[in-house]
C-alpha cells in the first residue's frame, strides 16, 4: 500500500512538474511574442494605424449583417462586402485604389459577360444550357489567363483578370439553378462598391499612407547610402570599415530594393495627387534612377571585393601618381550624390551637383592620363601596378555611374516642375580645396585603397 502511494505520488510530482515547465515555456514565448510586436510597431507606427483602419473599415461594412433593414435588402450577398474589404484595404492608398478600381470594374464587366453567356446558353434548353455554358467558361478563362502573362496587363490588371475569371464563372454558372441572375449580379456588385469604398474612403481620410511619398524617400535613401560610403571610402580607416558588416550593409541594401521600387511605383500610379504630388508625376522617372542607382552599386560591390581579396603592396610611384586622383574622384561622387539626395528631398533643382560631377570627371580625365603614361609603367612590376590601376578604373565607372544618376535626377527635376534651386560658380582646378582624407591604398596595403 506505501509503495502504490509512493507512485501515485511520484506521478503527480511529475505531471506538476511537466505542467510547471509548460506554463513557464508558454509564458516565455507570450514574452518574446510581444516584445517582437513592439519592435515591429516602433520601426513603423503606421503598422499599428494600418491595423485599425481595416478593423473599423471591416466593422462598418459588418452593419449590412447587423442591421435588419440592409440585411433584408442584401440578404446573403454581404457577405461580398466583407470579403472586399479583407482582400482590397492594403497599406498604402494607392494599392488599395488599384485593387478596389480592379475589382470593382472586373467584377462590373464579367458580371455582365456571364449575365449574357446565361442568357445565350438558356436559349438552347435545359439540355443544352450546361454545354454552352460550359463553353464560355472555358475560353474565357482561357483568354483572361493568357493576358495574365503580359507584362504590362499582369502589372496593373492582374488582380483584375483573376477576379473577371472568378466573377464570371460564379454567374454564369449559378444561373443554371437560378433564374434569378440579374438580381443576383447586382447584389454582388452593390456589396462589392459599397466595400471598395469604405476601404477607400478611411485609407485616405485617416493618416492616409502614400505609397509615392514611400517611393520618393526610398530613391532618396537610396542614393544617401552610395553617398556615405563614397565620403567615406576615402579615410584612412577604410580598411576596417570594409571588414565592418555596418559600414557595407548600406549599399548591399540598395541591391534588394529593386522589387520593393517596382510595387511602389505600380501603387504610385493609381494614387491621385497629394502634397506635392500632383497629378500625372512622372513615377516611372524615380525607376530609372532606382535602376541607376543599382548599378552604381554593383560597381561599389565590385570594388569592395577587389579590394578584399587583393593583399598586395604598393610602390611609392604608384602612390604618389594615383593617390590624390582617386581621393578626388571618390569625394567628389560623394559630395555630388549628396547634392542629388537633397534636391530630391527639398524638391529643388540639382544645379550644385554639377559642380561635383564636373570635378569627378576632370579627376577620372587626369587618372587615365596617367594610366596610360609610359613613365608610370617604367621600371615598375606589374603585380603591384595592374591592382592600382583595377581599383582606379572601377572608380572611373562608379564616377560615371554618378553622372548618369545626377541627368537622371535633373530630369525628374524638370518634368516634375522642382522649384529652382541657387547655383553656385563653378571652380577652377586651382581654387579647389582638396580634402585631408586619403584613399586607403595610399596607406600599406593595396587591399585598404
Amino acid at each position: 500500500m506505501e509503495m502504490g502511494s509512493d507512485e501515485k505520488v511520484g506521478l503527480m510530482r511529475k505531471g506538476f512538474e511537466w505542467v510547471k515547465k509548460w506554463v513557464k515555456g508558454l509564458v516565455g514565448k507570450l514574452v518574446e511574442v510581444r516584445s517582437k510586436a513592439t519592435a515591429l510597431g516602433k520601426d513603423d507606427p503606421r503598422r499599428v494605424i494600418h491595423s485599425l483602419k481595416l478593423g473599423l473599415a471591416l466593422t462598418i461594412v459588418s452593419i449590412l449583417y447587423y442591421y435588419n433593414p440592409l440585411y433584408a435588402n442584401f440578404g446573403v450577398s454581404a457577405m461580398w462586402a466583407v470579403m472586399t474589404v479583407v482582400v482590397v484595404f492594403e497599406f498604402s492608398v494607392g494599392a488599395t485604389l488599384r485593387k478596389g478600381l480592379n475589382r470593382t470594374f472586373a467584377t462590373l464587366f464579367a458580371g455582365a459577360l456571364g449575365a449574357g453567356a446565361h442568357y445565350l446558353a438558356a436559349l438552347s434548353g435545359h439540355v443544352g444550357q450546361p454545354i454552352i455554358t460550359s463553353i464560355f467558361v472555358f475560353l474565357l478563362a482561357c483568354i483572361l489567363t493568357f493576358m495574365r502573362f503580359v507584362p504590362s496587363i499582369k502589372a496593373k490588371y492582374d488582380y483584375g483578370m483573376m477576379i473577371g475569371i472568378l466573377t464570371f464563372a460564379l454567374v454564369s454558372i449559378s444561373g443554371i439553378q437560378d433564374d434569378e441572375v440579374v438580381l443576383l449580379f447586382e447584389k454582388r456588385i452593390s456589396t462589392i462598391f459599397l466595400g471598395v469604398c469604405v476601404c477607400v474612403l478611411i485609407s485616405i481620410s485617416i493618416s492616409p499612407v502614400w505609397a509615392g511619398q514611400d517611393l520618393h524617400n526610398r530613391i532618396a535613401l537610396n542614393i544617401e547610402n552610395l553617398a556615405i560610403f563614397l565620403e567615406g571610402y576615402g579615410s584612412v580607416e577604410c580598411l576596417k570599415s570594409l571588414q565592418d558588416e555596418q559600414f557595407t550593409q548600406e549599399y548591399k541594401s540598395i541591391l534588394k530594393s529593386s522589387g520593393i521600387e517596382e510595387t511602389l511605383y505600380n501603387s504610385a500610379r493609381w494614387e491621385p495627387g497629394h502634397g506635392c504630388f500632383q497629378f500625372r508625376h512622372p513615377w516611372n522617372q524615380y525607376l530609372k534612377i532606382g535602376a541607376l542607382t543599382s548599378q552604381c552599386a554593383f560597381r561599389i560591390d565590385a570594388l569592395c571585393r577587389n579590394l578584399s581579396s587583393s593583399n598586395i603592396q604598393v610602390s611609392q610611384k604608384i602612390q604618389t601618381e594615383i593617390q590624390e586622383t582617386c581621393m578626388e574622384m571618390s569625394m567628389e561622387s560623394g559630395k555630388a550624390l549628396r547634392q542629388l539626395v537633397s534636391s530630391i528631398r527639398e524638391l529643388t533643382q540639382p544645379t550644385r551637383a554639377q559642380i561635383y560631377t564636373h570635378n569627378s570627371k576632370s579627376a577620372a580625365k587626369r587618372l587615365k592620363t596617367s594610366l596610360r603614361s609610359s613613365h608610370l609603367w617604367e621600371d615598375c612590376d606589374f603585380l603591384t601596378l595592374i591592382p592600382a590601376a583595377t581599383v582606379g578604373l572601377l572608380l572611373v565607372d562608379v564616377v560615371e555611374c554618378t553622372e548618369k544618376i545626377s541627368e537622371a535626377v535633373q530630369e525628374l527635376a524638370s518634368l516634375a516642375h522642382f522649384k529652382s534651386g541657387k547655383a553656385e560658380p563653378m571652380q577652377s582646378e586651382k581654387e579647389k580645396v582638396q580634402p585631408n582624407i586619403g584613399v586607403a591604398f595610399v596607406t600599406i596595403p593595396i587591399s585598404s585603397v
